[in-house]
């Protein structure tokens, strides 16, 4: 028996390989759950796979552009989110703190920011820096409520005294800070006006104030009468009460069940760690609560890809380049391309990810990787063990055991409910 290490590593982090998942049984579950949210040294699997640096963006300083000029702008902005895409794909399958980078996944879902409206990947990276190096949520919050990605993303640039636009404001109090039901309408015109005057600048890279455009009035909001600007209003947001639980929830909604509510008794416990993330992990994968949640989730897209790359020795820098770029293809087909959320909500989770024609693309896709490994000698069995499934279900061994090709063989298994559920 795995002692829960298996539902542990599969639902923390991308996807173990099987010289890991031996490791932590040996260790046992409460230093495996250590090792996991609390690394020690640096992330040596990553230090193979650093973050790129673009230079400015292809626009930055550049007016009265010819129609010429622009679709070749436009060709190097298309080709530098294919390779800031390819990076991070390539960072989660190379990182040693699983639990680290997939939580880094996760607030990329959370504040869902697509550079298909933004259009710049340099703002798009330099989100994801505030994302991956913030040591807690209100850090975090900090920084993303003049984010010049998600500034842009929710028209925050658009959000004058003259003419407030609520968007932003909507969405850091229903899904990012506090949660559905948790501020009136009145509150949300009112930030509005709070986060008026930020622009996002291409030549800096980063967010702008312009005091002309910012409404300095008094402003009443979430009861409390005041000067609101962007910093005093995200800390006001920080201090009540259902941000903590509000961020236990969508954690549990995320690594524990898409279909369940939180237990209250977990949520007060991770409402104890907050507002650090991966002791708010720690409790939850700590939890009898979690052990119980066993088959339930379905692995999103991406925890399936890179899953199979780590278990199978695979990594996408080393993939030739034009099947890196159908890798690509492949994921947005599925609906789960990294920096392209479908919209502000994030994505789905759950049976969302079991429809007929994700059931064919990712046949595709699992075709695609078993061209790239070694199956001589591949037999149900290893497979199992390579995979870290803990066992086949009759109906998928039998269907293995049938299986001649040996190609074939590990196409069945990487699109197999044993292994798409966890």
């Amino acid at each position: 028996m795995s002692d829960g290490i298996d539902l542990l590593l599969r639902r923390a982090g991308f996807g173990a390989t099987a010289v890991e998942l031996s490791a932590a049984r040996q260790a046992g579950y409460d230093a495996a759950l250590s090792a996991l949210v609390a690394p020690p040294g640096p992330d040596v699997g990553a230090m193979s796979a650093p973050i790129p640096n673009l230079g400015p963006d292809a626009y930055a300083g550049k007016r009265d552009l010819t129609y010429e000029e622009k679709v070749k702008l436009e060709d190097l902005r298309t080709a530098q989110t294919e390779q800031i895409t390819q990076w991070w794909l390539n960072r989660m399958t190379v990182a040693s703190h699983q639990a680290v980078e997939k939580l880094v996944f996760f607030w990329h879902g959370h504040w869902a920011t697509s550079v298909k409206k933004v259009r710049s990947p340099q703002l798009m990276l330099q989100q994801h820096r505030t994302l991956r190096s913030a040591p807690d949520f209100k850090a975090m919050s900090r920084k993303m409520v003049t984010d010049a990605a998600l500034n842009h993303y929710l028209d925050g640039h658009l959000n004058t005294r003259q003419a407030p636009n609520e968007n932003l404001a909507r969405e850091l109090f229903e899904l990012f800070v506090l949660g559905i039901g948790q501020y009136t309408e009145k509150d949300i015109k009112e930030a509005g006006r709070a986060l008026t005057g930020w622009r996002f600048s291409l030549t800096k890279g980063s967010s702008v104030f312009d005091p002309r455009a910012h409404d300095a009035g008094s402003k009443n909001i979430l009861g409390r009468r005041g000067h609101f600007a962007a910093d005093s209003l995200v800390e006001l947001l920080l201090t009540q009460d259902a941000c903590p639980r509000f961020i236990a929830a969508r954690l549990w909604y995320r690594y524990g069940s898409a279909t369940e509510a939180i237990p209250g008794r977990l949520q007060d416990k991770m409402v104890q760690a907050f507002p650090k993330p991966l002791d708010m992990l720690r409790a939850l994968f700590g939890d009898e609560a979690f052990h119980a949640t066993g088959g339930t989730m379905v692995k999103q897209p991406v925890e399936w890809f890179v899953g199979a790359m780590r278990q199978l020795g695979l990594r996408p820098s080393n993939l030739p380049p034009e099947t890196r770029k159908r890798v690509l293809r492949d994921l947005e087909s599925l609906g789960q391309l990294p920096f392209a959320p479908p919209n502000v909500g994030g994505w789905p989770a759950g049976g969302a990810w079991l429809t007929s024609a994700a059931a064919q693309v990712r046949l595709r896709l699992a075709g695609t990787l078993a061209e790239h490994v070694s199956v001589s000698s591949l037999t149900p069995e290893n497979l199992a063990y390579l995979l870290c499934v803990e066992r086949w279900t009759n109906r998928t061994y039998n269907v293995l055991r049938g299986t001649q090709d040996r190609r074939l063989l590990l196409i069945l298994g990487l699109v197999s409910p044993d292994y798409l559920v966890t």
